[in-house]
């Protein structure tokens, strides 16, 4: 069998190349016009909804000032961020933009007013996201405690899990039992329908989520992964992905029934074709307010509850105080 000539492979490469440039092309189409759909969503039926117009006048205890004796947990609308602790991951300009989720430290996302966190860690206790490494799980521990020393009314969901293609810490339930103590609100169902108030000094609800060690065990200081549900769906396409959130989310009965936290996590996720997560969230991330005003409109608004976001920001925040607020009230 003859080899190929040099001509023939160039003519080879050449439709490759051809085919994976159009490709790009008709996905870069492709999410545009998914974005310019829900751009025209926006401008027909606008953003606004109960507690929208709320503003914190401190949100670093906007829960404090919403009363913690008439909060109750499960009429939080909790602001939470995705691969929380992303914020020096990697190496900066070469792998860090295609990992990196947030760029504010755990304790300046506190500060902002995040209040449910997704931390990510591997068998030696580091954060990491995929096959990066970044700083050991103790500094979002400390920030953690730090935050809670200076806000004393305020209860934070941290989740942490051995992130996928990683093995778990030793004994890591152990560890956190310890580094956490008296702050660790212990699992009881019955803590959805206290108040703040009512769970106070304890004040962090912790989501251990192993990959191969034992579960939590109930009534133990930390909570077992069915506590923390979502449906994560694989996309960068953004109107896909809120779909699929406003029908999963309808799909739950409402958070004042339940015995668990949902989770709606506004973000999309990085393709090879589209690897920089800040520039693949921006396709996303300004409707956020939109998809609450979506809930309302659709009859569900009461089964929102834990509404996560990469890159969080001041309106992200206030939008789900709002929201709580509006709750409190008796408006939502």
């Amino acid at each position: 069998m003859p080899l190929p000539t040099s001509s023939e492979h160039c003519t080879h490469w050449c439709v490759v190349l051809s085919w994976d440039i159009s490709n790009f092309v008709d996905h870069r189409k492709e999410i545009s016009t998914e974005k310019e759909a829900l751009a025209d969503l926006l401008a027909s039926s606008g953003d606004h909804f109960p507690g929208s117009d709320f503003h914190p006048a401190d949100r670093k205890t906007w829960m404090s000032e919403l009363g913690p004796d008439r909060l109750r947990i499960n009429q939080i609308v909790w602001p939470g961020t995705h691969d929380s602790a992303t914020n020096d991951i990697g190496v900066p300009l070469v792998t860090r933009p295609f990992a990196e989720c947030q760029t504010r430290s755990i304790y300046d996302q506190l500060v902002l007013g995040t209040r449910v966190l997704d931390v990510r860690v591997e068998k030696g206790r580091h954060i990491c996201h995929g096959i990066l490494q970044s700083y050991s799980v103790d500094v979002v521990l400390d920030g953690v405690k730090r935050f809670l020393s200076e806000a004393e009314s305020e209860i934070v969901i941290l989740e942490i899990r051995t992130e996928y293609g990683h093995e778990d810490p030793p004994e890591f339930d152990k560890y956190l039992v310890e580094q956490l103590g008296d702050l660790l609100i212990h699992h009881d169902d019955a803590v959805f329908g206290k108040t703040v108030a009512e769970v106070l000094p304890k004040r962090i609800i912790c989501v251990w989520k192993p990959r191969n060690s034992p579960a939590p065990a109930a009534g133990s200081p930390l909570w077992s992964a069915g506590y923390l549900r979502d449906n994560w769906i694989d996309t960068d396409l953004p109107k896909t992905k809120f779909d699929s959130n406003m029908k999963h989310l309808g799909e739950q009965p409402p958070s004042a029934a339940r015995k668990y936290f949902y989770r709606v996590e506004h973000t999309v996720t990085p393709k090879p074709e589209n690897p920089v997560v800040k520039m693949v969230d921006n396709e996303i991330r300004p409707f956020a307010r939109l998809f609450i005003a979506q809930t309302f409109a659709h009859g569900f608004a009461d089964r929102l509850q834990v509404f996560s976001t990469d890159f969080i920001d001041e309106a992200f925040v206030d939008a789900c105080a709002g929201m709580t607020q509006a709750r409190v009230e008796g408006k939502a």
